[in-house]
């Protein structure tokens, strides 16, 4: 996937070359109609809604807690204004790495069109799992979350969410759901779109769940393992792809991989499976946010391992398919030969033109020389 260079001819306004060509600066332009917005007393109200994080609530300081005030935030339909503002942005970093980083380095390593499809979406997942790893971690250290594991369903539901986790998932969902518009604006064949769809499906059908089920908690720990085991991968393929050789990437990928899936598994049923059920609390309500009921535990849980599962299914149809291609032989080429007869050279063919008169019967100048004598 790649931004396509402008040609010399310009495209009818609004055409679909129009819009390929120019969509970066075309989002740019709806962005800054919201920026714009927050000058005016006027429009301030509605832009804020799309910019800044909506259904806060500040806690006052108190002795025991605190010497200073906490917000905190809940979620609500006005966030889907907010998702689809930071969508925009995602599509205008997207566009810059490609053109300032992938694209440069495209032209400079002459990739095939395969290749250069596969490194580019290798090259702007690479960014984003190393960006959000590092923005989860750092939460889950400030949070406290690593070091006392029973915070993942100790006080659930958890419906007050700190600033940084917010919108940690607000970016989520604003990344995953750009990834459809660029399906469009980046050409990708239709081949490989159900692949994308099934992929980016499932990441925003876990994100949104953790999100709006108040399990953000458990969310963020395995959206960070999960982020990891997918970087190492991507930025291995990368370093292959400037070198075929390179293969211990895919090899530590290949085992962290599989300990990531049993590592999440773990900690989902340690989570869901003995946390939560052990809960006093087990009703059902919405205007509390506690969706800790048998149903919907045995939902979560089933989701996570057929989700896991499907992963490692295509985890090990890719090794097959590896294996293979490495430990088959190279077949010998077979040399082509050719039917025809080359062409024969000025002098064959006047021999052979004299030798056939002369079987034919015609007479040479020799034997014309002797029937005369």
């Amino acid at each position: 996937m790649a931004i396509r260079k402008k040609s010399s001819k310009n495209p009818p306004v609004l055409s679909h070359e129009f819009v390929v060509q120019n969509h970066a600066d075309i989002v740019s332009c709806m962005a800054m109609v919201f920026l714009l917005g927050l000058m005016f007393e006027v429009t301030a109200k509605a832009a804020v809604v799309f910019v800044t994080l909506q259904y806060n609530v500040t806690i006052p300081a108190t002795e025991k807690q605190s010497t200073e005030t906490v917000t905190l935030y809940h979620y609500g339909i006005k966030d889907l204004a907010t998702v689809f503002f930071y969508m925009l942005v995602a599509i205008i970093i997207h566009a810059i790495i490609q053109e300032y980083v992938l694209d440069k380095i495209n032209r400079k390593m002459h990739f095939s069109k395969t290749k250069h499809s596969k490194f580019n979406e290798s090259g702007q997942l690479s960014a984003f799992y190393l960006f959000s790893c590092v923005w989860g971690t750092s939460i889950l250290v400030s949070e406290n979350y690593v070091a006392d594991p029973t915070s993942l369903w100790r006080d659930y539901p958890h419906t007050s969410l700190p600033f940084q986790m917010k919108f940690f998932y607000i970016s989520q969902l604003a990344y995953w759901l750009h990834a459809f518009p660029e399906l469009y604006f980046q050409k990708t064949k239709k081949e490989d779109i159900p692949r994308q769809l099934v992929y980016i499906g499932l990441y925003l059908f876990h994100i949104a769940g953790a999100y709006l089920l108040n399990l953000t908690h458990l969310g963020l720990v395995l959206l960070v393992l999960h982020y990891f085991v997918e970087f190492l991968f991507h930025i291995s393929r990368l370093f292959y792809f400037s070198d075929e050789k390179y293969q211990k990437g895919f090899s530590i990928w290949a085992v962290l991989f599989v300990l990531g899936r049993l590592l999440t598994l773990i900690l989902s049923v340690l989570t869901v499976g003995f946390g939560l059920a052990r809960a006093e609390d087990q009703t059902l309500d919405f205007s509390t946010g506690n969706f800790n009921v048998l149903p919907i535990r045995i939902s979560v849980l089933a989701s996570i391992c057929f989700t896991q599962a499907f992963m490692m299914w295509k985890f090990i149809n890719f090794q097959l398919r590896r294996w293979r291609e490495h430990s088959s032989p190279p077949q010998p080429v077979k040399k082509k030969f050719a039917t025809a007869k080359s062409k024969p050279s000025k002098k064959e063919r006047e021999n052979g033109i004299n030798g056939t008169l002369t079987s034919n019967g015609a007479d040479s100048p020799r034997s014309r020389k002797e029937k005369s004598s």
